[in-house]
């Protein structure tokens, strides 16, 4: 909803709905963590690989939406979460590049921009 919707009470709604689950994962990994710096407490888990697998599509959202949705200022455990988990060998080597994503995306955009 919040880059989709049709008018602008829906994509305000749909970003409003976004912005309160990264508060609940926020506290989660508050809870979870134990101190630790993953969802797993000092390794990685269930939850960590889940996340992380959207990664690329949430920046792809970021650079899209003009928004930062984990921000330092309002989430820094999720913020540093996600450094320390983009910087695992692991999820360098099977992330995909957020350039082509975005690339890919852009043309969704103007091609369902065109069927209107």
């Amino acid at each position: 909803q919040w880059l989709r919707g049709k008018t602008e009470e829906e994509k305000s709604e749909g970003k409003k709905q976004a912005f309160a689950a990264v508060e609940v994962l926020e506290g989660a990994l508050r809870e979870c963590s134990k101190g630790g710096g993953f969802f797993g407490g000092d390794s990685v888990g269930l939850v960590d690989v889940a996340l992380g697998g959207v990664l690329s599509w949430m920046k792809v959202t970021e650079v899209l939406s003009g928004d930062k949705i984990f921000d330092a200022a309002k989430t820094p455990l999720l913020a540093a979460w996600v450094e320390r988990f983009s910087g695992l060998d692991a999820a360098m080597a099977a992330l995909p590049d957020v350039g082509r994503l975005l690339e890919f995306a852009k043309a969704r955009e103007a091609a369902a921009a065109a069927s209107n």
